[in-house]
């Protein structure tokens, strides 16, 4: 482990995949601010924001890789660690971050499963399972689920009741996906200002 986490002649490779994932999150981003003005479904316009959110999520799996590995692969997890460490560092990133939030990764890793506990959990009241265009406040009522709700004004996706305030997510993205752009017109370096990668 002594390049921390990545080699040298690796960097590229990390640089474009950083790349790509900010890169589609911002592209879905931009479709969504273009389209929500016009006259479009809610479920379509909830679909882009989902499809942004999920970039992001993927994203930030750079920087805070998922825990696998602790036993069949104890050396991978350790790579995993030191490379997500070096890349935070490189990208001035820390636990203040927006990616760095779980709740955002796991509402698209573990769909699924937190569907069940939603569905478990809430037993009663007034059900919504189509897709809204409102304000959040709606969600704030205990016994009303949104399933899926978008406000577009405070630019807020709720999903199962919970809320995801995406503009910190955009803008930080559209940090990082610049700093990646500098970084890889730079031969896969980055700038003299931050850290070097």
């Amino acid at each position: 482990m002594g390049y921390e986490g990545i080699v040298p002649y690796c960097k590229a490779f990390y640089i474009h995949s950083i790349m790509y994932s900010a890169g589609r999150c911002l592209e879905s981003f931009d479709r969504y601010s273009q389209l929500k003005k016009e006259d479009i479904s809610p479920e379509y316009l909830i679909c882009i924001v989902q499809e942004a959110v999920g970039h992001a999520a993927a994203l930030s799996r750079y920087f805070w890789p998922s825990p696998g590995g602790k036993k069949k692969e104890p050396n991978q997890r350790l790579l995993k660690e030191n490379r997500g460490e070096k890349l935070c560092k490189a990208f001035d990133l820390d636990h203040t971050s927006p990616l760095y939030n779980r709740d955002l990764r796991n509402a698209w890793e573990h769909f699924d499963e937190r569907l069940d506990n939603y569905l478990l959990q809430n037993d009663a009241g007034y059900f919504f399972p189509g897709c809204i265009v409102d304000s959040h406040a709606l969600a704030d009522d205990p016994v009303g689920h949104m399933f899926k709700l978008l406000d577009p004004e405070e630019e807020c996706l709720v999903l199962m009741g919970k809320k995801y305030f995406f503009i910190p997510i955009y803008e930080e993205v559209l940090r990082i996906f610049n700093m990646a752009r500098e970084a890889d017109n730079n031969g896969s370096r980055l700038n003299a200002e931050s850290s070097a990668l």
